[in-house]
């Protein structure tokens, strides 16, 4: 009983701690602040500390906070921008990136399926981890921003649907047509959400943000449930659900004044990275298996080979989708921002090792060379980005 107690304090605790480590070590060099969630999780854990147990609790908010993760993910991309060659660039460089992530995956699996889980993870990008990096250095309008969060968008939903494609336990064919139904409901629901006003809803949300209704966040958790239950029901991943919930949820509050978005935004952000999001990334640390990646050298040296496939796999064909006229430290910083990979690569390794199709030493090295990613990758990019020196600033249409 005395375990229980202790991991519900040590979890807000660890989760506590991070953001402060983050800004201390901030005025020397820059670190997201969901590496020190991770590092912590893993000192506090099992693997070495031991203060911290994971428990069916624990792994329950973990997976509302990986929901409400690709939730914002899906809520902050702005569709209109990206439209178009971003999107359509980044689409291909995607694709690629699946390709080439799966034939590699199956050179170094013991089997097939196992490169296939490989070949997933390699493609992905985090987009939930770069929007508060692009949004914090006011890149988000920026041509390279959007090409970035286009890439991004492609990272995180082709893996998704890869993974219901894939990785749902039902051949392609079956779960390609559960995939359609899904995609026609989300995309009614999205269709009917921009058709009207909805000025109830604006309303009812005006009305109650500054009181005990808090309507909006209400609706938020509904809309989320609701895709996401329908996801699990189809038997396709949760996170598909959640990512089409957030964007489902953008139109519907596209009507509403600048002043209540904002305030709306800001409660949501308050939710998710104040609360649910910390506790998914600090588990992730306390279930990181570190035994089975220090049980042996084979082992441990996937994890900079993994490294480095994801700056091969996902960085280079992120280069399709560069704005016209980018400068070479702007292509770099694309392709280390579109190597940054971790949410999907730990939501596919946790699949491979529940149904044990991925051993959990390939699983932790996979999530070990995503923490690196997000550690190194967004910092160098940022780096590149800003010694940029004598190139002007592209336009909007991505011309000089």
């Amino acid at each position: 009983m005395t375990e229980l107690p202790m991991t519900w304090v040590m979890i807000p605790l660890l989760a506590f701690l991070a953001p402060i480590l983050a800004s201390q070590v901030g005025r020397l060099i820059r670190i997201p602040v969901v590496v020190f969630e991770i590092v912590l999780g893993i000192v506090a854990g099992p693997s070495l500390l031991g203060w911290v147990t994971p428990t069916a609790f624990t792994s329950t908010l973990a997976d509302l906070g990986l929901a409400m993760l690709f939730f914002m993910a899906g809520s902050e991309i702005n569709f209109a921008a990206v439209a178009g060659r971003p999107l359509r660039r980044a689409g291909l460089g995607w694709l690629l990136s699946l390709a080439a992530g799966i034939i590699l995956g199956i050179v170094l699996a013991p089997n097939p399926t196992a490169g296939v889980f490989i070949g997933i993870a390699l493609s992905s990008t985090a987009l939930g981890t770069l929007l508060p990096v692009l949004r914090d250095e006011g890149e988000l309008k920026t041509p390279f921003g959007v090409a970035v969060t286009a890439i991004g968008a492609a990272g995180e939903f082709g893996p998704l649907l890869a993974i219901s494609l894939f990785l749902s336990g039902r051949n392609p064919g079956p779960a390609a047509l559960v995939l359609v139904v899904f995609a026609v409901i989300a995309v009614a629901a999205i269709w009917l959400a921009s058709r009207g006003e909805h000025r109830w809803v604006h309303r009812l949300v005006t009305a109650t943000l500054h009181s005990s209704g808090q309507f909006a966040i209400r609706f938020v958790i509904l809309i989320l449930a609701v895709l996401v239950a329908l996801s699990m029901i189809l038997g396709l991943d949760m996170l598909l659900g959640a990512f089409a919930a957030g964007v489902l949820w953008r139109v519907l509050l596209s009507g509403a004044t600048p002043k209540d978005r904002h305030v709306v935004e800001m409660k949501l952000d308050a939710l998710a990275f104040g609360f649910v999001v910390p506790i998914f990334f600090v588990n992730t640390g306390v279930t990181f298996d570190l035994t089975a990646l220090l049980a042996s050298p084979s082992v441990l040296l996937l994890v900079p080979i993994f490294l480095v496939l994801l700056l091969l796999v996902r960085g280079l064909p992120g280069l399709f989708a560069a704005p016209i006229g980018a400068t070479r430290a702007d292509r770099r910083a694309i392709v280390l921002f579109s190597a940054t990979g971790l949410p999907i690569i730990v939501a596919v390794t946790q699949i491979g090792v529940d149904h044990a199709l991925l051993s959990s030493g390939t699983a932790a090295a996979l999530v070990g060379a995503g923490m690196l990613s997000v550690l190194l990758f967004p910092l160098l990019a940022l780096s590149q980005r800003n010694s940029r020196t004598g190139s002007a600033e592209l336009a909007p249409d991505g011309t000089a």
